[in-house]
This record gives structure tokens, sequence and C-alpha cells, in this order.
């Protein structure tokens, strides 16, 4: 299908730190993949210059063949590590606030979601638990017709019957031409719906390859393998 992603000597410094270090790296249509590190490593800033939150120092990233700005937003739905709705908030006023940002939004399909998890949409974000403010968040995110999902830490601190949830609505609702990026320190749980993995350590990257390559080459899970490259 080609790739939606490419990233050519992509390069972010913090001061005297470099957080990604001329990085090169491309991902396909149609595969999610996982971007996996240690604290550190450069998932979260390499997610926001892709989302073109930061802008790199050196390098070139383009998104479904556009360099970052107006036109790649349009097809970049991004989920970040942290909420960012006003707890005041209601839910239906953030649908209504996605369906009047984003042409590719789905109110039919957010408000189905919200329905399979019983979260009323006038309920004040306020008001729910973090795993639901983290699903709503989610639902969001999800009911975009976009054409490459960045998912920032999606199950980061919610219960396993939460995650399960989450990894049933990216599988359910992506665009089957899109791409999927998943930064997460959680491999053991989303390792059974990645199609690639890309390891990056101190702002370079260290391992791209598919997942089923990579369990047959080395006999052994992807979650194994990471304990195994980054060990302290």
């Amino acid at each position: 299908m080609g790739n939606i992603l490419e990233c050519h000597n992509v390069t972010k410094r913090y001061g005297e730190k470099t957080a990604l270090d001329y990085l090169s790296l491309s991902v396909e249509s149609g595969r999610i993949t996982g971007l996996l590190g240690p604290n550190g490593s450069g998932k979260t800033t390499l997610i926001k210059i892709i989302s073109g939150i930061l802008c790199a120092n050196e390098g070139e990233v383009l998104a479904g063949g556009n360099k970052i700005g107006i036109e790649s937003k349009k097809i970049v739905s991004y989920l970040p590590e942290r909420p960012y709705f006003s707890p005041g908030m209601k839910v239906s006023e953030t649908i209504k606030f996605f369906s009047d940002f984003y042409e590719d939004f789905s109110e039919d399909a957010a408000v189905d979601m919200l329905n399979t998890l019983n979260i009323s949409p006038d309920a004040k974000i306020r008001t729910l638990s973090k795993g639901n403010r983290e699903k709503v968040q989610l639902i969001l995110v999800m009911s975009r017709k976009a054409r490459l999902y960045l998912l920032d830490e999606p199950m980061g601190g919610v219960d396993p019957a939460a995650r399960d949830f989450i990894l049933k609505t990216i599988l359910a609702n992506y665009n089957e031409e899109a791409g999927v990026i998943i930064s997460t320190h959680l491999i053991s749980d989303v390792e059974k719906v990645l199609d690639d993995v890309i390891f990056l350590k101190n702002g370079k990257m260290v391992l791209h390859k598919s997942v089923d390559v990579l369990r047959s080459e080395k006999g052994k899970s992807i979650d194994a393998l990471f304990r195994e490259v980054f060990a302290c």
C-alpha cells in the first residue's frame, strides 16, 4: 500500500540534549506499528513532531506525502499522553468540538461507542473515572477517518479490562488503508495487535521489523526481546 509516514534524518534538540538523532524510518499503510523504547528514548518527541505540535531542528517528515502542516494535520489523528479537555466540559461538547474541527469525524460512530460503554453524553469530564476519560478521548480520536493514527500511551494508568476495550476499539475503528502508531511501555498488552515494531534508544532507531519475522528469528515474544535489548 505504500508508506503513510516517512522520516528522513529527523533531529530534535532541547538545549544541549538531543532527543532525536538523525532518525530515519517509514511506516506502511494498513499496518499497526509499535513505537517502543524506555523513558527518554524520544517516542513522544517523535509523535509530537509528526502531529505538528513540535518542529524538528533538522530533517524532513512526510505524512501521506505532505510536509507537516495544514494538509498533514487533516489526515493525522493524534491521541496525546495526557487528557486535554476541560474537566467542566460535557462529553457531548467534546463530540461537538471534534465534529466542528474535523471534516472526517463521525458523530454517529462516537455516540455508538459511548452507548456501548454506557457513558452518558451529558456527563461532565470531571465526573468520569480515569479509565472512562481515557476511553472518551480514544473514542474521539478513533471516530475520525484519518490516514495516520498516533496513539501516545493509550493504555497508561487504566485497568486490564479497559486495556482490552482500547485494543478492540483500535482494531474495530481504524481505516484499514491507514497506518497506526502506538507508543507504549505496556508491550505485553499490545503485542497481539502489532504488525511491526520500532525500537528507539537515545533518539536512534535500533530495530524496525515485522513482529512475525522477529518471533520467528528470535524464538521469543516482543516483550521478552524488548527486555533483552533494553536490559539495564
